[in-house]
């Protein structure tokens, strides 16, 4: 029941019926994390969740742990929840396995915290592509698109077989770094070498690596020789901005709409922007990134 409440959306009733039985085992215990993370509330789940291991009567199996730590690299900011969920994982011995390490890779990764996604990548006895992928990302969507492409190709050279979501981490690590050939190779690379169809977000990652290079024309043409209807990736363009983007990306988008000759979408997007308060101003963030560079291609 308490499973049903949270399909509907109805956290409310849901955790009533939690608070109401007398003896809670594992599933529903599980259900009602699962109820708050997916509302988007990762705090509140983890409070249940502590709640959970000093009640003593149920241990969390792994399917709890990977929600939790999902939640936290779904949010980006909650590190430190992260770091609680694994200390306990270490402090209780369990087993890391391939799901599990992928979301701590993953949530580390998310939050910032490269150092320690790599040590949990390195611990992992086998890695698959989604423990390169996690790695791959994390790096790249922190700007460190040397060592996002370095990790691609040593996972090659391991005979690793990169996904879709692989080359979305890789053409954004070029897109930060605005290596717009090596981002084209790897773009035509997914249909040559590996029979990947590019979708909406790498063809995002591209018309944005190449309008912020200045090649407003190629990243007109691009959109224009797509089968995907324009409107649809340059939405993706805007989705893939960073929160604390500059404006950059949507300058870039009202070029390539004047560009076009689509004077009333040019209007619409300025409009965006004084709606959203967008400034020319770049903040400042801590990475927790010592001695990565010179481990993380060793």
């Amino acid at each position: 029941m308490i499973t049903c409440y949270a399909r509907h959306g109805n956290v409310i009733a849901a955790r009533g019926l939690f608070d109401q039985m007398p003896e809670r085992d594992i599933a529903s215990w599980s259900a009602i994390i699962c109820c708050y993370m997916h509302r988007c509330n990762p705090s509140q789940a983890f409070l249940l969740f502590r709640e959970m291991i000093q009640a003593g009567k149920s241990k969390p199996d792994p399917m709890i742990l990977v929600t939790i730590l999902s939640g936290c690299a779904e949010s980006g900011s909650l590190g430190l929840i992260g770091k609680s969920v694994h200390a306990y994982i270490e402090r209780n011995h369990m087993d890391v396995n391939v799901q599990l390490g992928t979301s701590l890779i993953g949530m580390y990764g998310r939050c910032g915290c490269l150092k320690s996604a790599f040590t949990v990548f390195e611990r992992m006895p086998e890695r698959n592509v989604m423990h390169w992928t996690s790695m791959i990302c994390g790096l790249a969507i922190h700007g460190y698109s040397e060592e996002a492409l370095a990790f691609f190709e040593r996972m090659l050279g391991t005979g690793v077989r990169p996904n879709k979501v692989t080359f979305t981490g890789v053409l954004n690590a070029c897109k930060h770094a605005g290596m717009v050939e090596a981002g084209h190779n790897y773009f035509c690379s997914m249909k040559s070498d590996f029979g990947f169809d590019p979708e909406i977000y790498h063809y995002g990652c591209m018309v944005d690596l190449l309008a912020n290079s200045g090649m407003l024309d190629d990243a007109y043409s691009m959109i224009q020789s797509m089968k995907v209807e324009p409107n649809v990736v340059i939405e993706k363009v805007l989705q893939i901005a960073e929160p604390d983007d500059d404006g950059g990306v949507y300058t870039l988008v009202s070029d390539l709409y004047a560009l076009g000759g689509r004077w009333n979408d040019v209007q619409k997007v300025r409009v965006l922007m004084d709606r959203l308060v967008v400034r020319k101003k770049r903040g400042s963030s801590f990475i927790e990134v010592e001695d990565l560079r010179s481990s993380s291609c060793s």
